[in-house]
């Protein structure tokens, strides 16, 4: 039909090492013709402005400067020409060590409201990794070759691990594995180690300890000894040295040699268990460090850390011989891209809901699992509010998201006694006034939200939205309806602090 209209989203990343800002311009159009469904899809992203690489603006160890993010992201936004207000979408995350400052939730909340009114605060290494994979173009390239692709985002905190298989995402993980872990100053003395350095040094039988010399034999052991970890990590304890040469597939690692040992040790807190079973035909590396493993860097000490050694290790070890090595469209700029033009979804145009309860941010979601979902199409509700109290007694929300997977063209009377049961537990397990949220897989939200509307004594507001998949423990964020009300943009995320 030609329905196309364009929003302006923005990524801001606040990581261990560095800070950027990126805008970006999304296009959605209606592919249907004048008599169909409306078919809504993000059809374009093209990146508009893409700033300089900032240092993170550093308080104490424990403490980003707020007010001097404030000021960089307020600069940037004069360079690209925008304003606050002009945003539509788009994510202000927190990455790497960062994530783990005392401070950067209160840090998130104050670059999100300075950024616009449906710009996000993400955080989680999960997401993370995620949306750097999609930012270095490993995603795409996993679809455009039918493939599975690992994308390896190592930046100065950890390394964020993802595979893709033909664009389905299969696992996902991340290590305290990353540049800035041991730092230097320019008199060649070692000013900071973190304990996950700590532990990787002890492993390589060598010591690193503040005011130390920074020895290039020394910091290069433990360097490797990351870069065992990581072949661990993707499986490659159990490759040979003859199947690597004949450039067989290799298989799923062990997981129970020294390597993955320490790897369990370095894991970040909040980030899921990584598995690579089927294999991994391609690597790709982005972050800061990955311009390391892609282009020499003769002075070791460049950029005060253990980066260039890293990148060394890395370049040396099997990561680069055991697969298909290819190279990003991003490397340092990876996760600021994802955030920018990756992040923001929208929702099927089967939907329903009150005009004036957008944008909801940061709503928990509490998922059924088939079990329940076939209870509350039989109208049965005792088991569903049980698995609902026992959720919210984990958190302190008020409200939630009810997610389900749905049927696929269920009958009328199915439809009616499962917006009876819907209606029920709600009324048991929230306070009066709450809205009503509910998040389905199928195409079913539109009837189910009518229908909900209907039922007896139903005096809350309503939203009913489908075509997106959430999980147990994700968090929602729904902005204001676009494309003349046909479709909510939603950002689906894990949120992790501490």
């Amino acid at each position: 039909m030609g329905d196309a209209s364009t929003i302006l989203s923005v990524g801001i990343d606040v990581g261990t090492s560095t800070t950027q800002v990126v805008f970006s311009r999304l296009t959605m159009d209606n592919s249907a013709g004048y008599f169909s469904v409306p078919n809504v899809s993000i059809v374009d992203k093209k990146v508009v402005y893409k700033s300089a690489v900032y240092l993170t603006p550093l308080k104490t160890d424990v403490l980003i400067d707020a007010d001097g993010l404030r000021r960089i992201v307020a600069g940037e936004f004069r360079k690209a020409g925008y304003a606050p207000g002009d945003t539509d979408s788009g994510a202000v995350i927190i990455t790497g060590e960062s994530a783990r400052k005392e401070n950067a939730d209160a840090v998130l909340q104050s670059l999100s409201g300075f950024a616009g009114d449906f710009v996000v605060s993400a955080a989680g290494p999960d997401m993370e990794s995620l949306i750097a994979g999609k930012g270095s173009g490993a995603w795409q390239y996993s679809m455009d070759h039918h493939c599975r692709v690992v994308n390896l985002d190592i930046g100065g905190g950890t390394a964020n691990v993802v595979l893709f298989d033909d664009g389905e995402t299969i696992a996902r993980g991340c290590l305290d594995i990353g540049g800035r872990l041991i730092c230097v100053d320019r008199n060649g003395r070692i000013t900071r180690v973190s304990p996950a350095a700590v532990v990787m040094a002890a492993a390589a039988g060598v010591a690193a300890a503040e005011g130390d010399r920074a020895d290039e034999r020394t910091l290069t052991a433990v360097t490797e000894q990351m870069a065992a970890v990581l072949e661990c990590y993707l499986g490659l304890d159990d490759i040979s040295a003859d199947a690597e040469i004949s450039g067989s597939r290799p298989g799923p690692g062990r997981h129970d040699g020294n390597g993955c040992e320490l790897a369990a040790r370095v894991k970040t807190p909040g980030s899921s268990e990584f598995s690579c079973t089927g294999g991994i035909d391609a690597i790709c590396f982005s972050g800061g460090v990955a311009d390391m493993i892609y282009h020499e860097e003769m002075d070791i000490w460049k950029y005060g850390d253990i980066g260039v050694l890293l990148g060394r290790a890395i370049r040396s070890s099997r990561l680069c011989t055991a697969f298909t090595v290819i190279h990003p469209g991003e490397t340092i700029r990876a996760t600021v891209v994802g955030a920018g033009t990756y992040t923001t979804t929208i929702s099927g145009s089967t939907i329903s809901y009150s005009e004036d309860i957008f944008p909801l941010k940061n709503i928990p979601v509490i998922k059924l699992d088939e079990q329940l979902q076939e209870e509350c199409f039989e109208g049965r509700t005792d088991h569903i509010i049980g698995r609902i109290r026992w959720a919210l007694g984990q958190n302190d929300a008020e409200r939630f998201i009810l997610a389900m997977k749905g049927r696929i063209n269920p009958g009328y009377e199915e439809m009616k006694r499962a917006a009876a049961a819907i209606g029920q537990v709600m009324d048991a397990v929230l306070p009066a006034g709450e809205p009503l949220l509910l998040v389905i897989e199928s195409d079913i939200a539109k009837a189910m939200g009518q229908l909900l509307r209907r039922q007896p004594g139903m005096n809350r507001q309503v939203v009913a939205i489908d075509s997106i998949r959430v999980e147990d423990g994700e968090y929602v964020d729904m902005g204001k309806p676009m494309m003349n009300g046909m479709v909510i943009p939603v950002v689906v995320k894990t949120l992790i602090f501490g």
